[in-house]
Formats: structure tokens, sequence, C-alpha cells
């Protein structure tokens, strides 16, 4: 077996910034950028009535639920808890504080929910607000033809700048495929994409002879592991898990500051036993100076022109 191949074709980077990240230079000399995502799937899961070979399995109450090959109500009626009352469970608090949102969106689940997208524009205006696109389906697209994908992603671009006004500049497909940031860079229109679990920090990649941005996000500090069951087991582990990543960030941050992104989803912590525990965080977060929270496309506004892509 041969081992003579350039290490330098290996298409992973497992180095990045290594012990000399970037000074991110956050406005108002923040210690750490903080950024909340509420990611709205509802209505864009996997379904028979959506074409889908089977029933949602992922991200539930019903941990390992089986594929049904037919309307699994049980699956459908935890997802439209999210759309009927987690959802303004979570976004009115933050509109009660002032708080910005960012709201990875998927296409056809918003389409499906009118006074979402009223409320959204209402946040946008004082930006409290942005909206990632979350791809046009909330279903795997690991093995889907690259040219299926590629109409998906121009869809769902053309479906969230229809209901929202403008076009989104930020993408994250979740449950992506090897394609992904290739077809994007293609479609243009971009500024970055957070298909990435890899760093505390933006930077700059290479997609063919394009500079692109990622922005990190998460699956740690992320309500989705409320549906594991080596994930958390109630809001308080939850809490002490997001509380003790901001300290460790914050307390970096005196010297070399980071961002730090909180996964949220309207079904998992929007119901009540889970959503003391955001509350809580969000009380924690606001009693300390040198924070910015803020949302997703500022980050990346603000990576765009302080730490510019590289020239090549």
């Amino acid at each position: 077996m041969s081992h003579s191949k350039d290490p330098s074709d290996y298409p992973r980077d497992l180095i990045g910034y290594g012990n000399k990240p970037p000074q991110p230079h956050w406005p108002n000399n923040a210690r750490v950028a903080v950024n909340f995502v509420l990611n709205y799937e509802e209505g864009g899961e996997m379904s028979v009535l959506h074409g889908d070979e089977h029933a949602e399995t992922f991200l539930s109450e019903i941990y390992g639920a089986e594929p049904f090959r037919d309307r699994h109500l049980s699956m459908e009626s935890i997802y439209e808890y999210g759309s009927r009352a987690g959802l303004w469970r979570i976004v009115n608090e933050f509109s009660k504080r002032k708080l910005p949102l960012t709201f990875f969106a998927v296409a056809k689940a918003l389409e499906k929910n009118p006074a979402l997208v009223e409320h959204i524009k209402q946040q946008r205006s004082d930006n409290l607000c942005d909206v990632v696109c979350h791809g046009l389906r909330w279903i795997h697209y690991q093995n889907m033809p690259p040219e299926q994908e590629a109409a998906h992603m121009k869809e769902a671009t053309e479906l969230l700048t229809q209901l929202l006004g403008e076009p989104p500049l930020g993408w994250y497909t979740g449950r992506d495929s090897p394609n992904t940031r290739e077809l994007l860079v293609e479609q243009g229109g971009y500024l970055f994409d957070s298909d990435y679990y890899g760093d505390d920090l933006p930077f700059w990649t290479k997609v063919g002879s394009q500079s692109h941005l990622v922005v990190p996000y998460t699956l740690d500090c992320n309500d989705m592991r409320f549906s594991s069951p080596t994930g958390f087991a109630d809001g308080a582990s939850f809490l002490q898990y997001l509380t003790d990543s901001f300290d460790v960030l914050y307390e970096e941050g005196k010297s070399q500051p980071k961002m730090m992104s909180i996964g949220l989803h309207c079904r998992l912590v929007g119901r009540p036993g889970r959503f003391k525990a955001l509350k809580a965080f969000l009380d924690y977060v606001q009693q300390h100076q040198d924070v910015w929270i803020t949302t997703r496309t500022n980050i990346a506004k603000h990576w765009q022109t302080h730490h510019p892509a590289p020239q090549s």
C-alpha cells in the first residue's frame, strides 16, 4: 500500500488557526460574541405528505423513531407543538428582552407560517433578527444527486427572498452533503455558510478559486441533545453546560475573544420544562459586561470588514 501521495492534497484542514487565532476586534472590545439560533423546521420535515418515502425520525421526543412508510401522527404532532406553541414562547421572550435572534429557516416550513414571516419582518426592521436559509426541506441531502440538491438550493433561496423581501446572506443545511458548499458557491449570492462545527471563530476557505466565509455552528450547546439518550436529561443539565461554556469563553476573552453559538428548536426548548433553563441562561449572559449578543449575519459582516478574504 503506497503512502507517497502529497499530504497537501488532503481535503481536510486539521490545523486552522493553530495556537495563533486572530484578534476578532468585536464591537466595543467584547470578550465574546454570542449568537442564539432558532431552527425553524416544522412543516418542512420528512413526511409522506411531502412526497417522502417515510415519516420523520429525527429530533423529537421519540428517540429511535421508526421510519413509518405512512403518516406518523405522533411525530407530526410533536413537530406541530413547535410551530403552534414553542415558537411563540421563545420569540416572545427574545422580543421582550430586545435580544437579537437568528432564524435558521427551512423555506418550505416558513412558507406555511405567515404569522412568523410577519414577526421576522418586524424584528428585522429593528435589527433584532436575521434569517439564514436552512434549505428547502428539513431532510437528508447526503445521497441526493448534486443536480437535485442545486435545484433545491435555488428554490429555497427564491422562496425566502419572496417571503421576506430580500435574499438571505447565510446558509445552513444541517443534514448536508459533500457537495453542499461547492454548490452554494456556484450559485452565488451568499456571504457565508454555517455547515461546520470545527472552530470558535469564523474563517475563510477556498472553494475552487473563490474565497468563502464559514461561520461555525454548534451541536454541543444545542437543545438537540434533549432528544438523545446521552444528551441533556433536564433543563438543569442544559443550563449548566451553557453557563460552563460561556464562562470558559468569557475568561479566554480577556486576551483572545471567540464566539459562542447556542442552537435552539421550537419543539425542544420550547417545552415549558426546558424553557425555564433558557430564560435562566439569558439572565446569566445579560448580567455580564463586554458581551456582544448579535445575529449571525452581523458576525459574518464584521469578519468580512475586519478580516477580509486573503488575497491569493
